[in-house]
């Protein structure tokens, strides 16, 4: 099993808007989250105009979904407690350069918006979902790569891609029309692009390799959002 205490400490907590916690990297020089709200905005961007989107495109089957960037865990905590709800199965692969201790994961607080046993499950298989993939509970399966993006590769397909990365102002490398190309070739025909992000040069960037662009409201602190489907 991965030893996820050997990670530097390089993140401090920080209080949101609405109430709920963040984190602030500070090797990047930004929060995980937004400030105006880390839940609100997880809930809008990655919910409700990602997973609730893509379960009703892709009905009666399981959800698979590719993240960049786990972070403190809290869309997969949404998404996995979601899913639990509504006794829908969820395949969930999240790619992070930067994994937290798992004490940073246990300090953020997110056990209040999940139930008790998701949160108890999440955090005892933290470091074993670093090594395997690993079920947290009925239906809901999770594994965490410790790996950048441009090297990932794998022959398996999604339904849904969240991009979380960090912002083009901290990370600019990973919003280059290569990178987000390598991203969205993990997508099945039909499969869900969303992020908090919208940019012209992301969304002439999606539009070159056959995405159908959405501009949505954005979470709270942002104007818009995007949302994009493969057609091919």
């Amino acid at each position: 099993m991965v030893n996820i205490d050997k990670f530097a400490g390089m993140n401090r907590i920080t209080p949101t808007a609405d109430g709920s916690n963040t984190l602030y990297n500070e090797e990047i020089g930004e929060h995980y989250h937004s400030k105006h709200g880390a839940l609100q905005e997880s809930l809008h961007v990655f919910i409700k105009a990602g997973l609730e989107h893509t379960a009703g495109c892709f009905p009666d089957r399981q959800i698979k979904v590719l993240e960049v960037g786990f972070g403190t865990g809290l869309n997969f905590l949404l998404s996995a407690a979601w899913c639990l709800e509504r006794n829908l199965s969820l395949s969930y692969v999240s790619l992070e350069a930067y994994p937290l201790r798992g004490k940073e994961l246990e300090s953020t607080g997110y056990n209040a918006y999940i139930p008790d046993s998701l949160w108890q499950s999440t955090t005892l298989n933290y470091g074993k979902a670093m090594q395997q993939t690993s079920e947290i509970a009925a239906g809901i399966q999770l594994r965490i790569l410790h790996t950048h993006l441009h090297r990932y590769d794998s022959p398996e397909r999604f339904d849904l891609l969240y991009y979380d990365a960090f912002s083009v102002q901290h990370q600019p490398e990973m919003w280059t029309d290569e990178i987000i190309a390598h991203a969205c070739q993990f997508l099945k025909p039909g499969g869900i692009f969303v992020t908090y992000a919208i940019t012209g040069k992301l969304k002439r960037a999606l539009q070159g390799i056959g995405f159908h662009i959405e501009k949505l409201p954005g979470a709270p602190g942002k104007r818009e959002m995007l949302r994009a489907t493969k057609l091919s």
